[in-house]
Formats: structure tokens, C-alpha cells, sequence
């Protein structure tokens, strides 16, 4: 479904901005990359490189007028701004604009940070009135591809809203990696059967699943369409993904759009991937095994998606839609099926309506309906519904 436009004149109140004003934005900027960093002296030179060094899928430097790179370091207690403004200097045709930032205990979360910077892109990608200048983040841990800013610019022209990139960590010897890479295959192979059974024009195969602050990007009317990046002190991309699917909006997950990142155990903050390694890494010590839900639950999932998603239809576009097809749903999904008419009918957004049955989920009769299995069994079955596959599967 399209994303319903919204008339509204955008406005975001900054007293004294983070950087520099003197650095007015080029007025073909196109697009403008956040970097949150707090004591990344280790990584932060091949951060830069990856970004400075941009070019087109030809292999031509892009020009350095259509990007730029917003760094802010903020509490740190190594030399990482210290190496970035040597790199500024360094680099003079490299539009990197930097600020440090001491913040106290209450701001002093990558969720308060990103939200700072990723609004901070906005106003400069705005000075000129450009509300279809892209915002795009990245960590400081992290190196982009070569043609990261090309295809995310590829994507967005292709009539997307959002774009999400494909994350890939280096090769380590730590035994959470193992865990990692049956999550990354898990999720893999449920995207493939999602685009086969739920299929969407916006996000077609090849595609993958991942929404996350070290690689996406978004345009500057629809960050303010869904009201800025959510207030929250962690997992906030996972809170943005959440709040763009809510409003419909044309999310790709691009394979195109790469980024490398690292696997360590210590993280920057008190819940995100490296918390996630480290407790597979645990997982090795305590016997704990890696459970999760079954193929049958998720095309279950997924086919019921694609009938309320095809009810509602019907019912926008004529007032009537087949409610036997929505007491169907409603039995497979084991929620009440006037509770489902009444949302369908009543959600503002498709997306709004799939985020209230999918909290609805959570609940015992779903699962005791779908019991966990082991991980390596549920990629095994994937495998074989994918391999085997014909339209008539569905």
C-alpha cells in the first residue's frame, strides 16, 4: 500500500547546534552520514577511509560536494577526536565536519546521540530547502562498502523511503560467531519465504532482513513524517524500523547497500550486538541451546499478513472485504476475530494494524500452538520449503 501523504511543514528546534556554522551546507548535498563514536581511536581512521573513499559502481571517486560526514565523539577518554581532526586536516576536500560532546549520565546513550545527529542532518540537508536529502548512519566500528552512498541513492531513487543495508562481520575465532552466523541464515532464509508467501513491489528478492543504525538511510520527509528517531536509550534503530513500518512507508532492505562491522564482546552500549555476541558466547558455557520458532508458525505469520493485507485493501477501496477471510486469520493467528475486524477497519495504517497482532502473538495458546525447536532443525526445514518451491506452495 502507498505511504499516505501527510501536508505538514517541518520544523525541528535547535538552540545552539552541535556544528560548526561557518561549514554552510553545499547546496548539492545530497546526502548527509552520521557517526556516533565514543572511544573508537582502534577504528575510527578506517571508518573515515571507507567513507572518504566513495565512489560510482564504475569505480569514479563520487564528488565530495554530494556528501558529507557528521562525527560526533561524545565522554570519550581516548584520542578518538584527537585522530579525527588530524584526519579533517589531512583531508581538506573531504567533507567531514566534526563536534565533541560531553553529555551527562541521562544523554550519554547512543539513542540520544543518533537522535542528535540524525536530526542534526536534517537541518543542514534542509538549509536549502532539499526535503528529499537522504540521511544515512553508520557506527564508528564500522566500514561501508565502496559504493555504499551510491546505491543507497540508487535506492531511494528507485521510489523507496527508507533503505536498510546489509551488515557483515569479520571472521573471528570467538564461538558466539557460529551462533551469529545460524541467527543470520534463521533470518535469511525466513526474508526469502516472507518475499515468496508476503510479497512486497517496494522490496522484491534478492533482499535481506536487517534495519540497523550501522548501515540505513532514510529521506528527510519521511524521518519527519515518523516523528524523528524514537526517544530511547538503546536499540533505537530497532525502534525507527518499528515506527516506518507503522506508517506503511517503502522500506528496502538492499543487498547492494554493505557494510562491514566488528564482532567484538565489549560493547559501547548496554544492549545491541555485542551484548547479543557475548550472551552466545555464554551459551557455549551454560548448555543453553538456541531455540526458536518453527517454519510452520512463520507461514502462518506470513500467509495470514498477505490476507489481512488483502482485506483491508478491499475494504479501502470499496467499504466491503471478505470476512470469512479475516475469521481465518483470526483462528490461525488464535486472537479474537471481532478484536481483528474492529482493527482492521480502524487502523490508520496497514503496518499499524500488523504491529497490534503481531503484541497479540504473545500469548500462551500461540505458544503452546508452535513449541521452540533447535535452530539448526528450523534452518534445515527452511531449506527444504525454499529448494522446494513452486506457486502452488503458497
Amino acid at each position: 500500500m502507498q505511504t499516505e501523504f501527510i501536508d505538514f511543514t517541518p520544523k525541528i528546534k535547535v538552540c545552539k547546534p552541535i556544528f560548526d556554522q561557518t561549514a554552510v551546507p553545499d547546496t548539492c548535498l545530497k546526502i548527509s552520514v552520521i557517526v556516533p563514536a565514543r572511544n573508537e581511536y582502534r577504528n575510527i581512521r578506517k571508518t573515515l577511509d571507507a567513507l572518504r573513499l566513495q565512489t560510482d559502481t564504475d569505480g569514479n571517486p563520487l564528488n565530495p560536494q554530494i556528501y558529507e560526514v557528521l562525527l560526533l565523539v561524545n565522554n570519550c577518554s581516548d584520542q578518538t577526536f584527537k585522530i579525527a581532526e588530524n584526519y579533517q586536516k589531512k583531508y581538506p576536500e573531504f567533507q567531514l565536519h566534526l563536534a565533541e560532546a560531553w553529555l551527562p549520565p541521562s544523554k550519554a546513550n547512543i539513542g540520544y546521540v543518533r537522535r542528535l545527529l540524525m536530526d542534526e542532518a536534517y537541518r543542514r540537508l534542509t538549509y536549502h530547502g532539499n526535503y528529499k536529502g537522504i540521511i544515512a548512519s553508520t557506527d564508528s566500528d564500522t566500514q561501508v562498502d565502496t559504493h555504499w552512498v551510491t546505491n543507497i541513492i540508487k535506492e531511494i531513487a528507485n521510489g523507496c523511503d527508507a533503505v536498510g543495508g546489509r551488515i557483515l562481520t569479520r571472521s573471528s575465532n570467538n564461538v558466539s560467531r557460529l551462533y551469529h552466523l545460524r541467527d543470520v541464515t534463521y533470518r535469511s532464509l525466513l526474508s526469502r519465504i516472507e518475499s515468496i508467501i508476503d510479497p512486497e513491489e517496494h522490496d522484491p528478492w534478492p533482499r535481506h532482513f536487517q534495519y540497523f543504525g550501522a548501515s540505513m538511510a532514510v529521506t528527510c520527509t519521511t524521518y519527519m513524517q515518523v516523528g524523528r528517531l524514537p526517544q530511547v536509550p538503546y536499540l533505537e534503530d530497532n525502534a525507527f524500523h518499528q515506527a516506518l513500518l507503522r506508517m506503511d512507508i517503502r522500506v528496502r532492505k538492499s543487498p547492494e547497500v554493505k557494510a562491514y562491522t566488528s564482532t567484538r564482546l565489549s560493547g559501547r552500549v548496554a544492549v545491541g550486538f555485542s551484548e547479543q555476541l557475548k550472551k552466545w558466547s555464554d551459551y557455549e558455557k551454560s548448555g543453553h541451546t538456541q531455540d526458536v520458532e518453527p517454519i510452520a508458525a512463520w507461514i502462518t505469520k506470513f500467509k495470514c499478513r498477505r490476507m489481512l493485507r488483502e482485506c483491508r485493501e478491499a475494504y479501502l477501496n470499496g467499504g466491503l472485504y471478505n470476512q470469512q477471510l479475516v475469521n481465518t486469520a483470526a483462528q490461525e493467528l488464535c486472537i479474537n476475530p471481532d478484536w481483528l475486524h474492529k482493527e482492521l477497519t480502524d487502523s490508520l495504517y496497514f503496518g499499524q494494524l500488523w504491529e497490534k497482532v503481531r503484541k497479540k502473538l504473545n500469548n500462551p495458546r500461540w505458544a503452546a500452538k508452535w513449541k521452540l525447536v533447535y535452530i539448526t532443525q528450523a534452518i534445515t526445514e527452511l531449506r527444504s520449503f525454499v529448494n522446494n518451491y513452486t506457486p502452488e506452495t503458497k
